[in-house]
């Protein structure tokens, strides 16, 4: 057997294998001297059957296998050998005037080659970090939910512009169907929330969407319609009132603080606010992290330049699936893809590069961490490390949940890098800022 590449340019090669028949003949040989002990056919012992009629009923399948078989390995371990970084599977040319009665073969397979780039993270960069902080609006607001949250609910009659609502909003050929409570300070203006004064039990208040709220992403909680619908959503739903209440506030008293973190922890509403504040910042901080994450992925495929080997690229879409694409589909596909092939590679040069190679005892701490964040949730406080480390096993044991924590692990060894090498601007915004600033807005 004979491997050569001929390199037609830096990202495509087409490597030529040649199979002999020293290479394959004992092999196809054995194979049939098999099927001949086992093989039951009419007018024949089994065992006796002539090599001859084995040769010409079996003799070509076994043929074309046992090549097949030939050809993956010593492909396989060229490229290994070669150390060739290839994107996709090597793709065999079609012959039109192959001819499996020769004794010798030759086959041909083209290669698309991962390109030679560079990534540099310490370059200047358009990237904003974001210091997300509770100011004192969403503070004070965070304070009447609570005391609302915990008061008492009378049940009413009627609507009143203090009262609070459970109801539904719907609308069924955009398939909506939310059930949530609301109070009518939530709407954009006072002409909207003048419509549900009076209003009973049963009753039903259409509203229109369009510039329902001061900001539309209010849209996506209260009526859990997607970020891509909101914008200039502009149609009609109806509010089905399923219940009134009034809350009668509870007090800013030691009571209520020891039952939100515990006797003796909090005992002034200054310090309430702190521990909103300490509570709220940490989650705006994890939004910020995954922003400035995906900013930076974002940033780093827009600016570090190189070629892919697109048309063999699409060659491949179109034979990769359970069935195959048309020239067309396999355009669209490599369009859709092309983003994401190029993250990859940037990804892959970042870890190489950087040494940020998952190790096992990454991913072991990693899920007890998870583990035991969970059980707190539960009141499990203080689990026993043997109890954590049983759980852990079970886990890992699952080849899906150790892709899924694998991705999480990586995602945070990026995180630190990126903070680390990345020079960002750093904007300090409250939360309604960053939300705009998330979409765009």
């Amino acid at each position: 057997m004979n491997i050569t590449r001929e390199q037609v340019d830096a990202l495509n090669a087409i490597v030529t294998v040649a199979v002999t028949k020293e290479d394959y003949a004992d092999k196809v040989q054995k194979v049939l001297a098999d099927y001949r002990k086992n093989a039951n056919i009419p007018g024949f012992r089994k065992g006796a059957v002539p090599m001859s009629l084995i040769q010409k009923q079996y003799g070509k399948a076994v043929l074309l296998d046992e090549v097949n078989k030939i050809l993956q390995a010593s492909l396989n371990d060229y490229l290994v050998e070669e150390k060739l970084d290839i994107l996709g599977n090597p793709l065999p040319k079609v012959t039109e005037d192959f001819d499996w009665n020769k004794d010798d073969f030759t086959f041909e397979f083209e290669l698309g080659l991962a390109p030679e780039f560079a990534v540099d993270l310490d370059a200047k960069s358009n990237v904003t970090k974001f210091d997300i902080v509770a100011d004192d609006k969403m503070l004070d607001e965070q304070v009447e939910r609570i005391q609302k949250q915990y008061g008492k609910m009378i049940s009413q009659d009627k609507v009143e512009e203090d009262h609070t609502l459970r109801g539904t909003f719907s609308n069924e050929e955009k398939g909506i169907h939310n059930t949530t409570t609301i109070t009518l300070d939530i709407f954009n203006d006072k002409k909207t929330a003048k419509k549900f004064v009076g209003k009973k039990v049963g009753d039903v208040v259409s509203l229109e969407t369009k510039g329902l709220f001061d900001d539309d992403h209010k849209l996506m909680d209260y009526l859990k319609v997607s970020h891509d619908d909101v914008h200039g959503l502009d149609i009609t739903v109806d509010f089905t009132i399923e219940e009134i209440n009034a809350v009668e506030k509870a007090e800013l008293n030691q009571e209520l603080f020891d039952k939100l973190f515990g006797e003796g922890n909090v005992t002034s509403v200054e310090e309430l606010k702190a521990k909103i504040k300490e509570d709220a910042e940490a989650q705006f901080a994890q939004q910020a992290d995954q922003k400035f994450l995906n900013d930076v992925i974002e940033s780093l495929i827009d600016n570090t330049k190189f070629d892919l080997p697109a048309v063999f690229l699409k060659k491949w879409i179109q034979t990769v699936g359970e069935n195959p694409l048309s020239t067309e589909q396999a355009e669209e596909e490599y369009a859709k893809s092309e983003k994401g092939l190029r993250y990859q590679l940037i990804e892959n040069k970042i870890i190489a590069s950087n040494n940020l190679q998952i190790q096992f005892e990454d991913l072991k701490a990693h899920t007890a961490e998870l583990i035991k964040k969970q059980m707190a949730q539960f009141g499990q406080l203080n689990p026993t490390d043997e109890e954590v480390d049983g759980i852990v096993a079970r886990v890992l044991s699952n080849q899906e949940e150790v892709k899924r924590l694998s991705e999480q692990v990586m995602s945070e060894k990026m995180l630190s890098l990126f903070k680390e090498k990345i020079k960002a601007k750093s904007k300090k915004v409250n939360y309604q800022e960053f939300i705009k600033e998330m979409y765009g807005e």
